[in-house]
């Protein structure tokens, strides 16, 4: 019996796109020249080359997410609950067990590491033999430790910082506490060596700052900040400036004169890798570097996302490799599906010198966040092919691909004071032609290259309520326009004057069309999508199953499925109760509800976004790779979670290598086994045909298939021809005539001695019997 359908029949959890780093601090390491910087992402880790910040390679934890991390030469140390791993370029080395509660800090120090867990246990490995070397328990009551360091020149020690604000110097060769600081009374959260011996640089969770000396118990200075607890803190030698980073991703400097702190400068950067660390400047591969004449610093070179969800995706050309992405963060980003660096933000201008001259942040002077975007890729080297639409917003925006910057087009309504914020937008497939539909049910043309208004649809205006889709077809004859009044309209494309309209009774959310079928998808508020044939203007399919709202309704490429033996157009949709359908084949749940999905124009990928969720997601076709049976699901079928794909690939997927699973009876199966089996009925039913719209009479003989091929059946197999001989033989004489083989001769002698002359049985009169006598003498008197 097979097993039950678990998850998804045609898609698998790939690849997480859009992740670079989350708020565990980040590690270095040195490999001869080149220095590497290692970041977390749930339960994976990302290693990254400073002199690029190219994404070297990824590691995968199998269970748990990542707490913390070290660098130990080329090794990367993970800890994830109570369980150290040590890596290596992405492959797992050893496993450090024997913690009894979650670790929430690790040091690494000479050859040995230092892990802390939540019952304040310290336990130092031997990094290469992977061996326990001494265990410290303290009562987490009285002395909860936060983080600790090694003071430079102290040899064999360690400074560890309580919740409780104490400070004690620990002797880990003796194990033996060589002197306690009565500390500061509230919780230590970061600590760091100062360039001068015995001195430490101290943040406190109330946002101060001290810098004290350890050899005399004595606090040189300190200085407060309002920002918030400080969480890093590093020094810069070369001109004295400490750096510290604290919760809002806000970095300051202050300088260190002897008598007196200064606040120096200030940066502000809103993005997720951005330097948790000051690399030393004659490194090339620093992530801020300070060349300023008044000794402030600059970003030389960061990794970067979304900061705030997206909203909407979409496949950019033909090739399934490039993503357009728009986000709450105000931004449009182009993510690369086959080199993580190819990512990047699109340029909305000189923000940071408008945001100094202006003494506003830089997220202010943004353009609002996108509502709607189309791009087409034909013209994208010759002028700007992307146009979006912006909440609130009543003009819409262009922008250049090639340039990866905004355009210097704003497509501004000519309706004036009728005009409303701009909803939805459509261009051509030439690459000439826009469209865009405000909230008041305008519908106006513009043309790209030079950003003139070309027309506007309808009189006064083309529908009576707010515009939820636009559409041209692929030859440029046809626009299709949806409302909230539950219009679907057609209009000439040169003329701009209405053809047809059809009326539904539910309003129209979207519309899809896809061209080269010349079907239109229109989904409604009451959960509803029927598909539209442009050329007949009529509901062709009608697709029922959702139980809220429709948030995004991309498309498939056409392809050929055996599904009632009809050649059909696959449609995916996607609604708030965390579910998607797939042409009533497929159906499965996420851990957050879909806000936008997109399908490869090669079919090979699906991405989607989720509500409070940063990460553009992957799904591989398994229809491509596997053997997938397409089984319509029962009317009862219920869906089941499917986990989101992660940063990493399996290994075991990525190589074909089949898990196995254990059944309740203790059985083992394999992922392959889970796969429910079909069997075709004996006799087709008129349930199985529904997606015909031929008379029963055109179809029924289909019952009968079977019976008829049995009855045209011929009763001996075919003959093969006589094969002809090379060369044919003639006659000897003037005109040569060709010689009959001897089977030819056999032949007609058998025909000849078998045919019966039924003249022969006949009794012949004296007249015939004279008549043949005189025929065969010749004298006939």
């Amino acid at each position: 019996m097979a097993a039950p359908l678990v998850g998804s029949q045609l898609f698998s959890p790939f690849r997480a796109l859009g992740f670079v780093a989350n708020h565990v601090p980040l590690t270095l390491q040195t490999q001869g020249t080149e220095t590497l910087v290692t970041t977390a992402v749930g339960s994976a880790f990302h290693v990254y080359s400073c002199a690029k910040l190219n994404l070297l390679f990824v590691g995968l934890l199998k269970s748990g997410e990542i707490s913390c991390l070290s660098s130990h030469g080329d090794l990367v140390i993970t800890a994830s609950g109570n369980q150290l791993i040590s890596w290596k370029r992405g492959k797992q080395v050893a496993v450090l067990e024997g913690h009894k509660r979650d670790i929430h800090f690790i040091f690494s120090f000479g050859s040995n590491l230092i892990s802390v867990d939540e019952d304040s246990t310290v336990r130092i490995w031997i990094i290469e033999t992977t061996e326990l070397y001494l265990e410290m328990e303290f009562n987490a009551e009285n002395f909860y430790i936060t983080c600790l360091m090694h003071p430079s020149t102290y040899l064999n020690k360690i400074l560890l910082c309580s919740k409780q604000g104490q400070m004690q110097l620990w002797n880990i060769k003796t194990n033996k506490l060589i002197y306690t600081f009565s500390g500061w009374s509230e919780p230590i959260t970061a600590v760091e060596q100062a360039p001068a011996v015995d001195v430490v640089g101290i943040g406190l969770q109330s946002g101060k700052i001290i810098l004290h000396n350890l050899k005399f118990d004595e606090t040189v200075m300190s200085f407060h900040q309002e920002w918030g607890p400080v969480i890093g803190l590093t020094f810069r030698t070369a001109c004295d400036m400490m750096y510290r980073l604290q919760v809002r991703m806000e970095t300051l400097l202050w300088h260190l004169p002897v008598q007196r702190a200064t606040l120096h400068c200030g940066i502000w950067k809103n993005v997720n890798l951005a330097a948790r660390y000051v690399m030393p400047i004659k490194d090339l591969s620093v992530i801020w570097i300070f060349d300023q004449p008044d000794g402030s610093g600059r970003l030389l070179r960061s990794r970067s996302s979304h900061s705030a969800p997206p909203t909407k995706i979409r496949f950019y050309g033909n090739n399934g490799f490039n993503i357009l992405s728009a986000g709450l963060d105000r931004s449009l980003r182009f993510i690369s599906v086959i080199k993580d660096e190819r990512s990047c933000e699109f340029s909305q201008g000189s923000l940071t010198k408008k945001s100094k001259n202006r003494g506003v942040h830089i997220e202010e002077l943004k353009l609002a966040p996108i509502v709607d975007f189309a791009s087409e890729v034909v013209r994208e080297s010759a002028w700007d092919n992307i146009v979006t639409c912006h909440q609130g917003k009543k003009e819409a925006r262009t922008w250049s691909f090639q340039r990866k910057c905004i355009g210097k087009h704003n497509l501004k309504s000519r309706a004036g004071e009728n005009a409303g914020p701009v909803t939805t937008t459509a261009m051509s497939s030439c690459g000439n032609f826009a469209i865009v539909g405000d909230a008041n049910g305008n519908v106006d043309m513009f043309n790209i290259q030079s950003g003139i208004h070309r027309g506007s649809l309808g009189e006064p205006k083309a529908h009576n309520g707010q515009v939820r889709g636009v559409a041209i077809d692929n030859i440029n004859q046809q626009v299709m326009t949806a409302g909230a009044d539950c219009k679907l309209k057609f209009w000439n494309f040169k003329a701009r004057n209405l053809l047809q309209k059809m009326s539904f009774e539910s309003p129209i959310t979207q519309i899809l069309l896809h061209r080269d079928s010349s079907l239109l998808a229109v989904s409604f508020e009451d959960f509803e999508i029927h598909v539209v044939d442009v050329d007949m203007k009529r509901v062709v399919r009608i697709f029922q199953g959702h139980t809220n709202r429709i948030t995004d309704m991309p498309r498939l490429p056409l392809v050929d499925n055996v599904v009632n033996g009809l050649k059909c157009e696959n449609l995916e949709s996607t609604g708030c109760k965390r579910s998607v359908f797939v042409r009533l084949i497929d159906c499965f749940l996420v851990e957050s509800p879909v806000t936008s999905l997109a399908m490869s124009p090669i079919a090979d990928f699906l991405v989607t976004t989720h509500v409070d969720d940063l990460g553009v997601y992957l799904w591989s076709n398994k229809t491509l790779y596997d053997e997938v049976s397409l089984i319509p699901l029962p009317a009862d079928y219920q869906p089941t979670l499917e986990q989101l794909p992660v940063t990493g690939t399996d290994t075991d997927k990525e190589f074909g290598d089949v898990k196995e699973t254990t059944t309740e009876g203790g059985n083992k199966s394999s992922a392959a086994d889970n796969t429910a089996s079909y069997k075709s009925p004996d006799q087709l039913s008129d349930e199985l045909v529904t997606l015909s719209l031929l008379p029963k009479s055109r179809w029924r003989h289909l019952t009968s298939l079977e019976l008829i091929k049995k009855r045209n059946k011929p009763q001996e197999p075919p003959k093969a021809p006589k094969a002809a001989p090379f060369f044919l033989p003639t006659t000897q004489e003037l005109v040569p005539k060709f010689l009959e083989s001897e089977e030819d001769q056999t032949d007609e002698k058998d025909a000849k001695s078998k045919i019966l002359d039924m003249k022969q049985l006949e009794q012949a009169s004296e007249f015939q019997k004279l008549l043949k006598e005189g025929s065969s003498s010749g004298n006939c008197e």
